[in-house]
């Protein structure tokens, strides 16, 4: 008997078919990577296998069998007993799914008494047990602390070791290292993987990342518009995939060996920064953000700067568009840059386009914002002109009219870009612009961020983790640790022979659609566990 059995699978929201007649298996210890682009009905395919969907309105047909239990006929009690003794769930956003209250500990303790009806004293004992083994630091007083007071790579430890503490024998990760850099990613994917080896853990690895799933699942299921396009072992599909969306999915891989943008003639300088540093806090407390940053941008060419979480790269980003003074040093821009009013001709594009637009007001009334607020005063004519952005940046100038729960994740993206260019900056910011997008709408927004480079000569600096769209986006980079430039050079010197440590650590992280690449750098992180970057 299967561990997993899934059969003619359907979930429809509405008049929506999120999920069409999906079947596939799993066995014990086996593991399985889901992927697919934004919409392709693979997150709602794992909230089905513990029927999540469940009271949400949301209709659920076909069957899903864990261990010959029938989850979606199942009894309220029967579902309980089975969610987190048989089967647990680890979701993409940790914060959003720990209760910002309690001590993680406590959190983790009362799933493993409820499932398995052990005192306060022995569910604490388990708790630390499971944080130990997910690998944080002094566990014992670790799990009194609070969500807030981990990384976002330690509560994605902890969300991962409160499924475990239950040992269940499936566990089901919906996208657990989208929101996470390389060298974070790299630790959690090697945790699952070294649980799996222990444990005989069955896993379901959601993800839109293709390069996640090649070293981590033995096969691969492929999924658009809620159906299965291909399915085999890993190594076939990647290495040669029979159906051309595969083929198209692969190819937009951003890759740190991929080919090089192509050169970029520049006309001067037009933004430079001169040993800009930004504390936060006071006296003894006081914590150095960003320390003695310099850099220089031209007009038309692309500066990426990459970076682990809290390395200041945002911070930043935020200094050179003025959302922060800085501590020290300066942000200086050319009288080319500047407006005629004399402010700096610059704007940014941020990683959430859904919290960055107002959800009560129109698309088109936030692309005009900062016509308005140049002081354009001609409604019909600021009306025309939200068109004609749309119209660039790929939309229909129709859709000024609708609201941004009516766009998909790429579409809200777009207009965030519309509403950059409205004012005709010289420099637009993004920050980690892309990296929340699966690969294919990531591909199209860095290709149209290139043709608003080509058509309009604006200069961009590229803020981001993903080393491999840094590349495809770039002329120069910086590679930023604990606030400080450790590393800078053209895209070619930086990856074909990066001088520093981390940086080599970095690219050593970026995941590889090879898998026997990919178990080939497990091992060796595994194996000189001295060489790897600190628990984040």
């Amino acid at each position: 008997m299967s561990l997993l059995e899934v059969t003619d699978l359907t979930v429809d929201f509405g008049s929506v078919r999120a999920v069409d007649g999906l079947s596939f298996s799993l066995e014990a210890g086996g593991a399985l990577g889901i992927v697919g682009e934004s919409g392709s009905g693979k997150s709602a395919t794992a909230y089905a296998l513990l029927d999540l969907h469940r009271g949400t309105g949301a209709r659920v047909g076909g069957s899903v069998r864990i261990e010959g239990t029938d989850v979606l006929t199942a009894e309220d009690r029967a579902l309980r007993r089975l969610r987190g003794g048989t089967v647990a769930m680890v979701f993409q956003d940790p914060l959003s799914s720990l209760d910002p209250y309690y001590a993680i500990g406590d959190q983790i303790a009362e799933v493993h008494r409820l499932h398995s009806g052990a005192t306060r004293r022995a569910a604490r004992a388990r708790a630390v047990e499971v944080l130990d083994r997910v690998g944080i630091p002094d566990a014992a007083r670790r799990s009194r602390s609070r969500p807030h007071e981990f990384s976002g790579g330690m509560r994605q430890r902890a969300l991962i070791a409160m499924a475990l503490a239950c040992e269940p024998a499936l566990l089901v990760a919906d996208e657990p290292t989208t929101a996470l850099d390389v060298t974070v990613q790299a630790q959690i994917l090697d945790l699952l993987h070294e649980l799996r080896a222990d444990t005989g853990l069955g896993l379901i690895l959601v993800t839109h990342d293709v390069g996640v799933a090649a070293g981590s699942v033995d096969e691969i299921l492929v999924m658009r518009h809620g159906r299965a396009v291909e399915r085999g072992p890993v190594a076939e599909v990647l290495g040669g995939p029979r159906e051309d969306y595969t083929r198209a999915l692969l190819a937009a891989v951003p890759r740190v060996d991929g080919p090089l943008r192509p050169p970029v003639p520049t006309t001067g300088t037009v933004l430079e920064a001169r040993g800009v540093t930004r504390k936060f806090g006071r006296g003894a407390r006081a914590v150095t953000a960003v320390s003695e940053v310099s850099l220089t941008v031209r007009r038309g060419e692309t500066l990426g700067i990459v970076g682990e979480s809290g390395s200041g790269k945002t911070t930043l980003g935020r200094m050179l568009v003025g959302l922060l003074e800085p501590s020290a040093g300066s942000v200086e821009f050319a009288p080319s840059a500047r407006r005629p009013d004399g402010r700096p001709a610059v704007q940014m594009v941020f990683q959430d386009p859904a919290s960055s637009l107002n959800p009560r007001r129109t698309v088109g009334e936030s692309v005009a914002d900062p016509l308005r607020a140049r002081g354009d005063r001609d409604e019909k004519a600021i009306r025309a002109r939200v068109g004609e952005l749309l119209e660039q940046v790929g939309l229909d100038r129709e859709f000024q009219d609708r609201y941004p729960h009516e766009f998909s994740g790429g579409q809200r993206q777009r207009v965030g870009i519309a509403r950059a260019l409205a004012p005709e900056p010289a420099v637009i910011v993004c920050d980690e612009a892309v990296s929340a997008l699966d690969v294919t709408t990531q591909a199209q927004v860095v290709e149209l961020l290139a043709r608003l480079q080509r058509d309009t000569g604006i200069a961009l600096v590229f803020v981001a983790h993903d080393l491999g769209v840094v590349r495809q986006v770039s002329d120069r980079v910086l590679v930023m640790r604990g606030g400080r430039v450790v590393e800078e050079g053209t895209v070619e010197e930086v990856y074909a022979a990066p001088s520093d440590p981390y940086t080599r650590g970095l690219l050593a992280a970026v995941p590889v659609l090879d898998p026997e690449t990919a178990r080939q750098r497990r091992a060796r992180r595994t194996a000189l566990p001295g060489e790897a970057l600190p628990v984040a």
